[in-house]
């Protein structure tokens, strides 16, 4: 409860009871325990009252478990192998000072229990500099310029000015205010190319949030989702499990796996269908199957002569 009123300021008691599932008057009891504990709880009456806590009050370390500053400590190193940041560094050693000497010494044996490393594996360096670059750039309130693929093939010449960087999965994507288009934009950097920092600064805007950012369906909004049955291969089975729900997949008699649900089905789908090789079949519906053959034949046809 005091972590909660430092984070997000006055909460109603109302508020605070339907968190925790108690009663207001459990709630005013807990207050009134807090302040005799020595937390400086403040109690505003009216429509707009509640409990806050006094501005200058801190959250002492004894409220850390040596798990959760362990957790700290293994997302601030997580970060620094994404971006190469003297700051990053340094914080890490600040976190680090959380922990008594006795902890230390736990955290040596014990070894990391949990560990965050923000570079897929098979990612060249292409792809650091690029965050760098970003990173940089959005520190320095600097335009950046690049050249940029849509998932439609098409390239465009984009100069924007960046804000953040996100992590989704093990890809990388830079929100941005888009000169061309006049309105920001989420771009992935595997398709930023020629990318250069440039001297212009610029003035911050006001920027939408990323919190909870998901999936848009006006992304695949001219496809629909189609109801497949994929028949696989026992040998690809690790693959399998990698790329569908566990609910969609069916291990048959033969210990082949048979996928069925709503797949949407555009050129990732056949790409991936065709990563399979002879390892994948197409049950239903034939048309899906028809088109992948005649993908297959146009791929033989470039290499008859």
């Amino acid at each position: 409860m005091t972590v909660l009123l430092l984070n997000r300021g006055r909460i109603s008691a109302k508020e605070l009871a339907g968190r925790f599932e108690v009663s207001t008057k459990t709630i005013y009891r807990d207050m009134d325990t807090l302040s005799q504990a020595g937390v400086p709880i403040l109690a505003h009456q009216g429509t707009s009252g509640g409990f806050e806590i006094m501005e200058q009050y801190t959250i002492s370390r004894q409220y850390l478990s040596l798990e959760e500053i362990s957790s700290i400590i293994a997302a601030v190193k997580g970060i620094g192998t994404a971006v190469d940041d003297a700051a990053y560094a340094n914080l890490h050693e600040k976190v680090k000072t959380l922990l008594h000497q006795s902890e230390k010494h736990q955290e040596g044996v014990r070894g990391d229990s949990l560990v965050f490393d923000l570079n897929p594996w098979g990612q060249g360096p292409e792809a650091r500099q690029k965050v760098n670059l970003f990173k940089e750039a959005i520190d320095e309130t600097r335009k950046a310029r690049f050249s940029y693929v849509n998932m439609n093939g098409s390239e465009t010449e984009r100069e924007v000015e960046p804000y953040a960087l996100l992590l989704k999965g093990n890809v990388w994507y830079l929100q941005a205010y888009c000169l061309l288009r006049e309105q920001f934009r989420v771009f992935r950097l595997s398709r930023v190319q020629q990318l250069q920092s440039l001297a212009d600064s610029f003035e911050r805007r006001q920027v939408p949030s990323l919190d909870g950012y998901a999936w848009d369906l006006d992304w695949s909004k001219n496809t629909a989702d189609t109801e497949v049955t994929l028949v696989f291969h026992p040998q690809v089975r690790h693959r399998v499990g990698d790329s569908f729900h566990s609910d969609q997949v069916t291990v048959l008699d033969d210990g082949s796996l048979r996928v069925k649900g709503k797949l949407t089905v555009d050129e990732w789908f056949f790409g991936m269908l065709l990563s399979y090789g002879d390892q994948v079949k197409i049950e239903q519906p034939s048309y899906i199957a028809e088109q992948l053959v005649r993908r297959a034949k146009n791929i033989i046809g470039r290499y008859e002569n």
